[in-house]
């Protein structure tokens, strides 16, 4: 499969959709977009499937001189993943680990003030709890919100995503109760270089998909 697969978020949340056709009109469902990538393709599920959309906190732990690089995540609720492979690998002490987790933490709990602001608290007891991301790398974001939202009493999760490698997505298979990958690249580099348009999404982007879901806009504008 060659790269750019998709023109945009957006985009890809349409096409994602097709692939979870399964669970559209399903009672029960609830759309959870990782903020903020995951909200734009996360808002074309929801609206596909008929459900309702929410917003799931995640915030990576960047690697000291190398943000980017995920050395682990923390998600809403006060979930924590660490990957061993780059902590290991760079010998990252546990003390740079807890700073750089602490800096995230700010980050996360500005993020949830920012988007949930007065929304009720998530209620997935009994439901299925379908986690939408734009790509995945290395995963450790979203193994970070699964371990979250299992605290949250779901009946079933679900990630689904347009794009990962196969590696992750074998790794993640293990952990949830079902993996929807439309597009698992031998070679991958960036999940950015699968999509024409990957500008960075705005919070004020998801504050207004968050406001037009609850609406039922079909084209929010930003």
């Amino acid at each position: 499969m060659g790269k750019q697969v998709f023109a945009d978020r957006r985009d890809a949340g349409r096409k994602l959709a097709e692939g979870l056709a399964d669970y559209r009109g399903r009672e029960n469902v609830v759309v959870l977009g990782l903020v903020r990538g995951g909200v734009p393709v996360a808002f074309e599920v929801a609206r596909a499937l008929e459900a309702p959309l929410e917003v799931f906190t995640v915030r990576k732990i960047g690697a000291p001189g190398q943000e980017e690089l995920a050395m682990g995540a923390i998600a809403s609720g006060g979930a924590v993943v660490m990957n061993y492979q780059v902590v290991d690998g760079l010998r990252i002490s546990n003390g740079s680990f807890d700073l750089a987790a602490e800096r995230a933490t700010v980050e996360l709990e500005r993020r949830e003030a920012a988007y949930r602001g007065d929304r009720p608290p998530l209620d997935l007891d009994g439901k299925t709890a379908l986690l939408v991301d734009d790509g995945l790398a290395t995963g450790t974001t979203m193994r970070a919100a699964v371990r979250a939202v299992r605290e949250l009493g779901p009946a079933e999760v679900v990630v689904a995503v347009p794009v990962a490698p196969v590696s992750t997505c074998r790794e993640l298979t293990v952990l949830v109760d079902a993996m929807i990958c439309l597009h698992e690249p031998e070679h991958f580099l960036a999940v950015g270089e699968f999509y024409r348009d990957f500008t960075q999404t705005t919070d004020d982007e998801v504050r207004a998909l968050l406001a037009a879901a609850d609406s039922g806009q079909d084209d929010p504008a930003f």
